[in-house]
């Protein structure tokens, strides 16, 4: 069965509707204001967010689904990324058994990639069909969706990344990478729109927050200390590949604490260090000598937090750092010619997507800081 374009599966009215509103602004709110505002989640601040966010979504949504309708290079057709959809903020209550059924083979896989671009744009249909949300029990209603989103959007990253490996495992091997400008910009819209603000209302709900959080950000976060939470678990997957693991030293003050959101931390940790710790215990697998440790430094400056992870893992060779940002390489082998099972099963690699240091800067950027990668190739 051959995939049905938008066109040909939904209305002209909701078409049209789609890309009115994929055309209008996103709003983006600062790291300040949701402090200031989450600070006293009271009835009414939660009914203004829950409307803020009936009318932001809508555009987000419209803006994936068009975008995700026409990416270039083939990477539309590619079934990890047809297959993303169905995380990617999905409202219809119809969606788990329709996705139950896909997985007992009740529906064919080409019949299912011709169905998730109907979920999608299903998903915009119901978020504008939702009614004004007037009152308490509307925002309410409205925060049970949102978290349905959230829990259907956790494999979206890895999902996506999966689609962009089977795009660049049938790429001609002399195409330059950061020539792929569309493919790349297309990334950095679509996983930047991940990082909004969903998750924060949802946890101005909580009834008993941890102490000094508002919503998702903490007003006392210890940098050291989501550092080597970040180590740790980077650690746990190198052992695991690996069967050994280099030592993470950090160095800073435990007691300096400033406002952030620590999941955004982490994961940006997370990324360079299991980085380092790849390039470490390769270059001294066979090695009979002490395999030196990674360092980070986290430095409380009078303008920034900055946060160095350095290693002695052989650095990036000059012709390699104008690609390290785009989201189509990596130093590391391909996962699919590893895994051929990638996409069905649970299998998580070490590396090898090449969206770790993308992402990572993404995210660093997103409250108004950077990620600077720093070479000495042989070092």
């Amino acid at each position: 069965m051959a995939a049905k374009k938008a066109s040909e599966s939904f209305s002209k009215t909701l078409i049209e509707e789609v890309h009115k509103w994929g055309c209008m602004k996103q709003t983006g709110v600062s790291l300040r204001y949701m402090m200031e505002f989450g600070s006293k989640p009271t009835q009414r601040n939660l009914l203004i967010s829950g409307q803020f966010l009936h009318k932001e979504l809508p555009i987000r949504i419209a803006r994936r689904a068009i975008e995700l309708e026409s990416l270039p290079y083939g990477l539309s057709e590619k079934p990890a990324v047809l297959k993303v959809a169905c995380f990617f903020m999905l409202y219809v209550d119809l969606l788990e058994p329709l996705m139950e059924s896909w997985r007992n083979s009740l529906y064919p896989e080409s019949a299912f990639e011709a169905m998730v671009r109907d979920w999608y744009l299903d998903s915009f249909r119901d978020l504008r069909s939702f009614p004004e949300i007037k009152d308490t029990n509307d925002e309410r209603e409205f925060t049970q969706m949102i978290k349905a989103i959230k829990v259907r959007h956790n494999n979206v990253v890895p999902m996506m990344a999966l689609g962009v490996q089977q795009l660049k495992k049938g790429m001609d091997p002399k195409i330059v990478y950061e020539d792929l400008d569309e493919i790349h910009q297309f990334l950095d819209r679509f996983y930047l729109s991940r990082i909004g603000i969903p998750g924060q209302h949802v946890e101005l709900h909580n009834p008993n927050p941890p102490l000094h959080c508002v919503g998702y950000i903490h007003t006392k976060m210890s940098p050291v200390e989501v550092a080597q939470n970040a180590s740790e678990d980077a650690r746990c997957i190198c052992l695991r590949e690996y069967g050994s693991a280099p030592e993470v030293n950090i160095y800073g003050d435990p007691k300096f604490t400033f406002p952030y959101v620590p999941t955004h931390l982490h994961l940006m940790v997370f990324e360079l260090v299991k980085n380092s710790l790849r390039a470490v215990q390769e270059r001294y697998m066979d090695s009979d000598g002490v395999v030196p440790p990674i360092r980070i430094i986290v430095a409380d400056g009078i303008e920034d937090v900055t946060i160095k992870v350095s290693d002695e893992g052989g650095g990036i060779p000059r012709s390699g750092l104008p690609k390290i940002f785009t989201y189509l390489y990596s130093t590391a082998r391909n996962p699919l010619d590893e895994y051929s099972d990638l996409g069905t099963a649970d299998t998580v690699t070490m590396a090898g997507y090449g969206y770790g240091l993308p992402i990572s800067r993404l995210y660093a950027r997103y409250f108004g800081g950077d990620l600077q990668i720093i070479s000495m190739e042989g070092y």
